[in-house]
């Protein structure tokens, strides 16, 4: 047995290992997005089962027949999506009876099923209908309560085609019919077939430090995790999220190990670290405020209103945000914000002086404790040599101050924007921890 087989199988491995196979032209050519296998990730590894692999294929039966066969090599249990409607380029069942050799037959459980549907639907049972009525003799049929198309689940044991015992289904591509499925049905009866370890992730989220660095900073306390515990470095729009991942058989004990880590940690990174878990920062922000009493207002130029769309999504901003004035054009920074003329002919529209007048003029039309403003040039065109794309300037005016921050961002304007509005927050995160006056 090679050495891949080895971390697959059980005895050398207390891990449990799925691999999903999503099957269907639309995926490949760009036409949907694969939130099947994004979704059954979660739920899988919420119950202890990793995910090794996601795999897409076309409805061509030679590419199905070869994901199976690899599958087999590597996991214990495959899941399968598409490919199980009535019509012609829905060959998914066909290949799978082939693949383990198994006979047609017309299932009643699953015939009574769609004779019932159509009747509440208003319509009968027609020749294509009925061939969904059609399975392996070897799968064992699973309800689809909300669809047409039934499940699939076959037992494949240790032998030329598996590495190990495990399990194959096949379940629709319908997200709605594939989620009730796996949580009524496929998902306890995988826990109980296989008992696997507890898996528990928690996030630290941190922002204003690029990987590399990140990964430098922590180094010797990442080299000093326990066995069981794993880290992941996942870095998005100038935030990395580091995320323990703890594997055991103890809920509460492996939990109280990734917070003693987290705790470890956080002396090193404290100044880039705004949240856990599900924390975001736009929320982070808010709960700032509310715990001072205080209310924000923004004044936006290149991210044009970005910043208080980020804040209004978080249900009670209504209790701290008061609102934002996009002012783009020049003439909307100097008579809505009172930004002096002279200060914009002298200094440019992005420049410091003008990113903190914009922000002192918001907080004081508001009457905001606080006030975040951004200025900059967010591509593709309007850069200079002196002011190239991407270079931005936020703004935060507090009781009794103001203060600014200069950032040579990307030329891509999307990211600009995005990560314009991330460090605009930030700034204000940092100024309300006493990081930054």
């Amino acid at each position: 047995m090679s050495s891949q087989l080895k971390v697959a199988d059980s005895t050398h491995d207390p891990n449990v290992y799925a691999e999903l196979i999503t099957i269907g032209d639309e995926i490949l050519f760009g036409q949907i997005v694969n939130t099947n296998a994004q979704w059954m990730g979660v739920e899988l590894s919420n119950v202890g089962i990793r995910v090794r692999r996601h795999t897409s294929v076309g409805d061509k039966e030679s590419e199905i027949i070869a994901a199976l066969t690899e599958a087999a090599q590597r996991a214990h249990i495959v899941l399968i999506t598409g490919g199980l409607g009535p019509t012609k380029d829905d060959i998914t069942k066909y290949t799978l009876a082939a693949w383990f050799d198994s006979p047609m037959a017309e299932n009643p459980d699953a015939l009574a099923h769609l004779e019932a549907l159509l009747a509440r639907r208003g319509r009968t049972l027609n020749d294509l209908n009925r061939q969904q009525a059609n399975q392996p003799t070897k799968a064992t049929y699973i309800h689809n309560a909300i669809g047409t198309a039934p499940g699939m689940w076959f037992d494949l044991p240790k032998g030329d085609k598996a590495a190990h015992d495990m399990v194959f289904v096949s379940m629709p591509g319908v997200p709605a019919e594939m989620k009730k499925m796996m949580r009524d049905i496929i998902i306890p009866k995988l826990v109980a077939r296989f008992d696997p370890p507890i898996i528990i992730h928690k996030i630290i989220r941190t922002i204003g430090m690029a990987e590399s660095n990140l990964a430098e900073l922590i180094e010797s306390w990442e080299n000093a995790l326990p066995a069981n515990v794993s880290l992941a470095y996942l870095p998005s729009f100038g935030q990395v999220k580091l995320r323990l991942t703890g594997t055991g058989t103890n809920a509460t004990e492996l939990l109280a190990i990734l917070n003693e880590q987290a705790e470890l940690v956080l002396p090193l990174i404290r100044d880039y670290v705004y949240g856990f878990d599900q924390d975001e920062l736009e929320k982070v922000i808010g709960r700032l405020l509310q715990e001072r009493n205080a209310t924000l207002a923004t004044a936006e130029s290149f991210t044009g209103g970005s910043i208080s769309q980020l804040i209004t999504a978080i249900p009670g901003s209504s209790g701290y945000f008061l609102g934002g004035v996009v002012a783009y054009d020049n003439e909307v920074k100097i008579n809505t914000l009172g930004v002096d003329r002279q200060l914009i002919i002298n200094h440019g529209a992005v420049s410091p002086e003008v990113a903190e007048a914009m922000a002192v003029g918001v907080q004081r039309a508001t009457g905001a404790t606080y006030a975040i403003s951004t200025t900059g040039i967010a591509g593709p065109g309007g850069g200079t040599e002196a002011k190239p794309v991407g270079l931005v300037y936020s703004a935060v005016a507090y009781p009794g101050g103001v203060f600014s921050v200069k950032q040579q961002l990307l030329v891509d304007r999307h990211l600009n924007i995005q990560m314009g509005s991330l460090w605009a927050l930030n700034l204000l995160r940092k100024h309300l921890r006493g990081i930054i006056d």
